[in-house]
């Protein structure tokens, strides 16, 4: 591994960003890395970054995966399309990424998938949480990565979300499930590393098993930039 922490890209929204990002940041440095914040109109650089994470945020439009225009629904058209790009510029790049609630939608959408717009409509059964508490179950499906760099036992998150991920996109798998069948993770079969979780592990820095998503992320980071593969990398985490 070539010297300096490895150096994480973070979008957020220009509305509440200020008050998600420090929280990541920490993470980031928890986990050995450094970070940089984006927003929607900023110089988004993603050669200078070794991977990047897509925070949480307002509902992604529906323009960009087939659904319905929701009128409640609150939109970020240009934190959308920056988003977009960055997924794909990053794969294209074979750099990692970390989606986080909205971040893990935008990662599957951007790959082809789709969205249910109302998620518990969808999924009557799902515990229909709305905290930062660990309050909710989630179930991680055996021989996925994220079950090895967060252990394979059932956890307790936190929820915040309406949407949910329907169809996967490209190359893409479910790694975990609420108790009522919600997808709740999903991750790369493949290189370069990618997860996105449903929940907000940045408000979960005090759990073990959450930081071994930040690590898993910035171990793929240093392999990113010494030109090395990334799984092995994250797999040596666990």
């Amino acid at each position: 591994m070539s010297a300096g922490k490895p150096l994480i890209g973070v979008t957020t929204s220009r509305r509440s960003g200020w008050r998600i990002y420090p929280l990541i940041a920490l993470n980031v440095w928890l986990a050995g890395g450094r970070s940089t914040r984006w927003v929607a109109g900023s110089d988004a650089d993603i050669d200078a970054v070794d991977g990047i994470i897509i925070g949480g945020g307002d509902d992604i439009s529906p323009d960009l995966y087939g659904g319905r225009l929701v009128t409640s629904a609150r939109l970020d058209p240009d934190r959308d399309a920056l988003e977009h790009d960055m997924v794909l510029a990053a794969f294209e790049r074979n750099k990692p990424v970390l989606g986080i609630c909205r971040g893990s939608q935008m990662l599957n959408i951007a790959l082809g998938g789709s969205l249910h717009q109302d998620a518990y409509a969808t999924y009557a059964s799902s515990d229909q949480i709305r905290t930062i508490l660990p309050r909710k179950t989630v179930c991680l499906e055996p021989d996925t990565r994220l079950a090895g760099v967060a252990g394979a036992a059932p956890m307790k998150v936190n929820a915040l979300h309406t949407q949910a991920v329907d169809l996967l996109g490209r190359g893409l798998r479910v790694a975990a499930r609420d108790t009522g069948g919600m997808i709740q993770a999903i991750e790369r079969v493949s290189e370069p590393f990618a997860i996105g979780v449903q929940w907000h592990p940045e408000h979960l820095f005090y759990a073990h098993r959450q930081m071994g998503i930040f690590r898993a992320l910035v171990a793929a980071a240093a392999a990113c930039r010494d030109a090395t593969p990334q799984l092995p990398e994250v797999d040596a985490t666990i």
